[in-house]
């Protein structure tokens, strides 16, 4: 982290929390421009790891982006983010009417499973951008899958 102290001990999930709960502001706020100018509409889940990463940028130095992972039921796949130094895998997606409640749970559960075995992983944090509201209850899917365990925790974050 670039403002900490040395012999002080980060732990990012606040930080990540504060980015997840004012990302959607950041975007609306990115829409106003000046004389209507041109600017980054956030309308798919490329946008929303593009602006992601300029965010987490302020706060990390070592950023690893599509990083891959090893092979997981005969399937490699990249992870979005991995703040190497923390051993944080940080997993995004936004919502479309084409992905609904139960495919996002579905995708979640799988990337929980596959991130469980990865070494460079003790926490995974997913990002779930919906502004369109598509997840019927973003706060049941938050409890029933984030969780604290022996080999990795899991923070799910779905907002608007």
């Amino acid at each position: 982290l670039l403002n900490t102290k040395p012999n002080e001990i980060f732990d990012p999930s606040e930080t990540l929390e504060k980015i997840f709960t004012k990302f959607h502001l950041i975007v609306r706020q990115m829409r106003n421009r000046y004389s209507a100018r041109p600017t980054l509409d956030v309308v798919d889940e490329y946008d929303v790891q593009d602006l992601l990463h300029s965010l987490l940028i302020l706060h990390f130095e070592d950023i690893r982006a599509e990083e891959w992972t090893p092979s997981y039921a005969g399937k490699c796949c990249r992870m979005d983010f991995l703040l190497k130094d923390y051993k944080v895998v940080i997993e995004v997606k936004k919502t479309r009417r084409s992905l609904n409640t139960s495919q996002i749970g579905s995708e979640l559960i799988e990337d929980i499973s596959r991130y469980s075995v990865h070494p460079d992983c003790e926490t995974l944090v997913c990002f779930v951008y919906d502004p369109e509201g598509y997840v019927a209850n973003p706060k049941g899917i938050e409890k029933d899958l984030s969780r604290t365990g022996a080999n990795m925790t899991v923070r799910v974050f779905i907002r608007p």
